[in-house]
């Protein structure tokens, strides 16, 4: 048996190649499936089997790009009802992979759909080895059930019960979820990419909680917000993705033609430069996320996936590099981009705009007199964490509409 991880920053997102003697298995795929083929072709296995846990929320599943490449079945949760060509499992389903036998047990909580996969390594013993658990458990916590609104104490309550299933497994047995530190799946995800079950058992806190009602408690309260993109993913990965190689060739913008696309309703401004550059000069109406931050979940968060989307970017950074991390949360519709960038924009003299910056200093300076108030954007968590006194906390992706 041969597993191999594949671990995507920023959206915290763990996939796996599983490999028995000849053939293998991908787990829960991202959209850039070349990783998946570049690593089976160096162990000369043939992908024979796509496995998906769930349909997944923070981003957009690689498992019609990866058929499409490989021709490998896709497996998914039968109760998810998915719109593509797939074979549906169920509780107690089973199939090989060369000497590994793979055990489904259906999980719902974080999903209402939600499989995990065990593994027996037949050339070794009779007991599960492996466990692929998605988003049902994690390293130091379990998966949110509230991301359905109205449904939170229902899907806490499956959770609870699809945590007792799992317990059952040997200690020895290996977790590897499908997320780590830094995912908004969970609320306090550990750092650590990997475990076992005999681990989690006695230092996971949700997972130790005996009674149903104080598990339940705990997870619909306190959990950070939900992106909007949410939804969206979770939809998109039921329909099927468009293949991204299919997807519309990004054009090079001079700021001219730029400026008049970005007139049109249809199309929006998505500036990726660092938050100081672009308070330096920027684009009217434009969003700002700065690329080295949290930028694909807050580009899934606020940006309108209706509209056809401008890109200005940091000139070491390409657009199909910004490109391949907004395809991962469901933004396909990527027009083009600002040749040359804000100085070739200000070179044609085209309008600019900037945000004036005050340091620490001089915030603190203009007193409790001022007629300023103090708006710290951050997340609850940070704004309890500490804050300027008086400040009014109000989350970034809150504003839905960018500032002029």
């Amino acid at each position: 048996m041969y597993i191999e991880q594949f671990y995507i920053p920023k959206i915290a997102h763990s996939s796996y190649l599983l490999g028995g003697n000849e053939s293998c298995a991908i787990i829960d795929p991202s959209r850039d499936v070349e990783r998946y083929i570049e690593a089976a072709k160096k162990m000369n296995f043939k992908i024979t089997h796509i496995l998906e846990t769930h349909l997944h929320a923070d981003f957009v599943s690689g498992h019609l790009d990866l058929f499409e490449r490989t021709k490998a079945k896709i497996y998914a949760p039968a109760s998810a009802n998915c719109k593509f060509k797939n074979q549906g499992l169920k509780e107690e389903d089973e199939f090989k992979i060369d000497h590994l036998t793979i055990r489904v047990l259906e999980t719902p909580g974080h999903t209402p759909e939600h499989i995990s996969y065990v593994v027996i390594n037949e050339s070794r013993g009779k007991e599960p080895v492996v466990l692929f658990c998605g988003d049902t458990l994690f390293v130091g916590d379990v998966g949110r059930p509230d991301l359905f609104p109205g449904r939170a104490e229902e899907l806490a309550r499956k959770l609870f019960y699809s945590l007792k299933k799992i317990k059952t497994l040997p200690d020895f047995c290996e977790v590897l979820p499908a997320h780590g530190a830094g995912s908004l799946c969970g609320k306090a995800i550990g750092a650590k990419r990997s475990s076992t079950i005999g681990y989690e058992k006695r230092y996971n806190l949700p997972l130790k909680i005996e009674s149903e009602s104080e598990f339940i408690n705990s997870l619909i309260n306190d959990m950070p917000p939900v992106p909007d993109h949410f939804t969206r993913c979770s939809n998109i990965n039921c329909q099927g993705p468009q293949l991204v190689h299919k997807l519309a060739k990004i054009r090079s913008l001079s700021p001219r033609e730029f400026s008049t696309k970005a007139e049109s309703e249809d199309y929006v401004i998505l500036d990726c430069r660092s938050y100081s550059a672009f308070a330096g000069q920027h684009i009217n109406n434009a969003y700002s996320i700065d690329f080295e931050g949290n930028f694909p979940t807050f580009a899934g968060w606020v940006i309108p996936s209706d509209k056809n989307i401008l890109l200005v970017l940091p000139d070491y950074i390409s657009a199909q590099e910004v490109a391949l991390w907004l395809y991962r949360v469901g933004l396909d519709n990527i027009y083009g981009y600002l040749e040359g960038g804000m100085f070739e924009w200000a070179k044609n003299g085209l309008p600019i705009h900037h945000l004036c910056q005050i340091s620490a200093i001089q915030l603190k300076s203009l007193g409790k007199n001022s007629s300023g108030q103090v708006l710290d954007v951050r997340t609850k968590a940070e704004f309890e964490k500490y804050h300027l006194e008086g400040a009014i906390n109000i989350s970034a992706p809150v504003f839905p509409e960018p500032v002029e």
